[in-house]
């Protein structure tokens, strides 16, 4: 079977693994010996004393088929395990090897009742989950393939190694490097194209917006009027602002996603974010080619662009805190070679309670990413950190909470000393 195959003793004591056991530091680091090592205090806490330990992991050669795969169990474990149930993130990867990164779930059952065991029994049954069972020895863990207790165990003892951050900074960045990559590269046109494609007969929508796509390909300009992006979370003022742009400076206001995307939005924010990705990763070629046509008559203004897409992006991959996420300066902050370049990128940003207390009076339903900057304040930080960082061009910060006529005081006077208009 192919998860046999995949997980066989001799890749996976190659294999680091990285389970999410506190979001306020690093991933908890491990790997695997064929010899007892003794734990870490921190390996201690996550291996614990007592209780049913074991971690899945997704995997398959069909990008499309892991990460929903990954959504699902993410929903069903969220909906069925108890309290006495504590379930991480967790993945493994092998250094230095593309592509590499598996994802999955450590789960830590202190309960009296057989609920894990059963809901891992039939999420075994999937030729992409292959689950591993831990067991503690005094200051000793090993990992074994799990099986239920009416099947043949096959596996042999693997010990926990501890693999310390502070002692290991290779994994870490490696591990970071892996997500990052292997998420930014999703979002180039051809990966993207290719994920919508391989989504057709489960997705009926993606055929239309790759049709979309086909009719926009050409995103080329000769030397036109300026092109200003107003970025920002939700309820900071871009739709305010962006209107009062169009009508002081006579531009044409264009949105990424594009308007013709509308449609198909709540289908694929209702996906994995694979799949969440490469929709609006397409969406901003789209606008791409919308811009290289409307700036030849006029300067355009777009309600957010590439940046909106890759600071989800990156604060998704990353786990942890904001010092978790890449270095200023770091490729993975790069423009994309294919996209049209804007002249000017503004970021409009407001305290936390300010930007809540508008959400709540707009009282609109709200996408997946907003839902959870809401209730995870560590990934709202992510995600503003990953806007600041992005380069080439850089977003200029502007404080979007005075009054709408003093914010657009403000921009016009930039637009001016930046683009002359």
């Amino acid at each position: 079977m192919l998860k046999r195959a995949m997980f066989r003793c001799g890749q996976l004591s190659s294999r680091v693994f990285a389970v999410e056991f506190d979001l306020r530091t690093q991933p908890l680091y491990f790997t695997l010996s064929s010899n007892p090592q003794e734990l870490h205090h921190a390996h201690r806490q996550l291996f614990g004393d007592d209780g049913k330990l074991f971690s899945l992991h997704v995997h398959s050669d069909s990008r499309i088929e892991k990460a929903q795969t990954h959504a699902e169990i993410k929903h069903k474990l969220s909906v069925t395990l108890s309290r006495d149930c504590d379930v991480f993130e967790s993945s493994s990867f092998i250094p230095d090897v593309k592509n590499s990164v598996v994802k999955g779930f450590f789960i830590r059952d202190k309960s009296t009742t057989t609920l894990s065991e059963d809901i891992l029994k039939t999420l075994q049954q999937s030729k992409s989950v292959c689950v591993f069972s831990y067991k503690r020895e005094g200051q000793y863990c090993w990992q074994e393939l799990w099986s239920p207790v009416d099947q043949v165990q096959e596996s042999v003892r693997q010990y926990i190694t501890p693999a310390a951050a502070a002692e290991h900074t290779s994994f870490k960045n490696i591990y970071k490097i892996c997500q990052l990559q292997t998420s930014l590269w999703e979002l180039s046109t051809s990966h993207c194209t290719s994920s919508l494609s391989n989504c057709t007969d489960i997705i009926p929508e993606s055929k239309e917006v790759l049709k979309l796509v086909d009719e926009q390909l050409e995103t080329s300009r000769a030397d036109g009027f300026p092109v200003i992006v107003i970025e920002g979370l939700d309820a900071t003022g871009k739709t305010t602002l962006t209107e009062a742009l169009r009508e002081s400076l006579n531009a044409t206001l264009l949105k990424s996603p594009p308007q013709c995307l509308a449609p198909f939005r709540q289908r694929f924010d209702s996906e994995p974010p694979l799949i969440r990705r490469a929709f609006y990763a397409l969406g901003n070629y789209i606008t791409a080619a919308h811009i290289g046509k409307e700036s030849l008559r006029a300067p355009v203004i777009v309600d957010r662009y590439w940046h909106s897409t890759a600071a989800y992006a990156i604060a998704t991959a990353v786990g942890g805190r904001v010092e978790n996420l890449p270095k200023p300066g770091s490729e993975l902050y790069r423009w994309p070679e294919d996209l049209l370049q804007p002249n000017l990128v503004l970021l409009l940003t407001v305290c936390p309670e300010e930007r809540l207390r508008r959400l709540r009076d707009r009282g609109q339903d709200k996408t997946v990413e907003e839902a959870e900057l809401e209730i995870n304040q560590l990934f709202r930080l992510k995600v503003e950190e990953a806007y600041k960082r992005i380069q080439n061009p850089a977003c200029i910060i502007v404080d979007a909470s005075p009054s709408p006529q003093e914010v657009l005081q403000q921009v016009q006077h930039l637009i001016r000393n930046k683009c002359h208009l």
